[in-house]
């Protein structure tokens, strides 16, 4: 089943449940969607790597803005985001651990050839593509870093 679908079928599950915060991600996801297919001006569907990257940016904004309430002792604004992200990270594969992660850049660093910490940028590029949605690039940028330093 495709993400989108299977988005629309989530939000009309909480629609019948009257789940206020599941039907409010699913909405901004919806709506994230909409806006996608018309920013090129041409009708088309998206592809699931454009839909998976619209999901990854959502639970990143909610991470953002839990982390921001956190910081400001705003427990009250920063539980309906953490509900949020917590309904969103439902549509994205499962997250490596950190080892599988460290595999994966130690064969790119390899592949690459990289040398030194000038090799950075073309190292995170292979690495982020390769590991789309299973790894958010704070924890690649440390590895990365960890190992062209050694």
């Amino acid at each position: 089943m495709s993400l989108q679908k299977e988005v629309m079928d989530k939000m009309k599950e909480a629609m019948k449940a009257k789940n206020t915060i599941a039907l409010q991600a699913l909405r901004a996801v919806k709506s994230a969607f909409l806006l996608a297919k018309t920013e090129t001006g041409v009708q088309k569907e998206l592809t699931e790597e454009q839909a998976l990257k619209i999901i990854i940016k959502q639970v990143k904004q909610r991470k953002d803005s839990a982390d921001i309430f956190l910081k400001q002792n705003r427990q009250d604004l920063a539980d309906p985001e953490l509900a949020e992200l917590a309904v969103l990270e439902q549509f994205l594969p499962a997250a490596l651990s950190e080892e599988k992660i460290e595999e994966v850049v130690v064969a790119t660093i390899a592949k690459v050839g990289a040398s030194g910490m000038k090799d950075m940028g073309k190292v995170m590029g292979m690495v982020s593509q390769e590991l789309a949605g299973q790894a958010d690039g704070k924890t690649i940028s440390m590895l990365v870093k960890k190992n062209l330093m050694s």
